[in-house]
């Protein structure tokens, strides 16, 4: 009997110490906290990018050529810096009056092709219309990255 008593006390023990020694500890559950709001913070941590823009050769700057005529606004001259084409005049006219309001006398003309072009600088000279360009580019970045230049012969 007695030793009946030793082991249903023994396998209680055993019992008892396997439940304990299965429990979770405080410092796993910290450890897992820790893990888990380093990887958010990380996660969350943004890098604002600032864009290089590398200058072009502005003599060796390519050009399209084509022949437009004015449609809204005063003559153009030779080199034109185009920002948008349309095939709707409506649409190339809501463009225009954007550039308009940002302060820029824009133009819009058409080509042959029926294109509608939004032209917001017109120049003589070429460079200067390069810069101009460039400038665009980089005020209204990321939008404005395909504004080209017209050469108006």
């Amino acid at each position: 009997m007695k030793s009946k008593n030793y082991l249903l006390c023994g396998l209680a023990l055993a019992f008892v110490f396997s439940l304990y020694s299965c429990k979770p500890k405080e410092s796993a559950y910290k450890a897992a906290y820790e893990a888990a709001k380093a990887r958010e913070v990380e996660e969350n941590y943004v890098t604002e990018v600032t864009p290089v823009y590398k200058p072009s050769d502005l003599a060796s700057d390519v050009t399209q050529k084509e022949k437009v005529t004015v449609v809204d606004g005063a003559n153009i001259l030779q080199y034109n810096v185009v920002v948008g084409s349309y095939g709707l005049k409506t649409n190339a006219d809501k463009e225009k009056e954007r550039w308009a309001e940002r302060g820029f006398r824009s133009f819009l003309a058409q080509n042959e092709n029926k294109l509608y072009r939004v032209i917001v600088a017109t120049f003589n000279n070429k460079n200067s219309a390069v810069a101009e360009r460039e400038r665009v580019k980089s005020r209204y970045y990321p939008d404005y990255q395909d504004a080209w230049i017209l050469d108006n012969r």
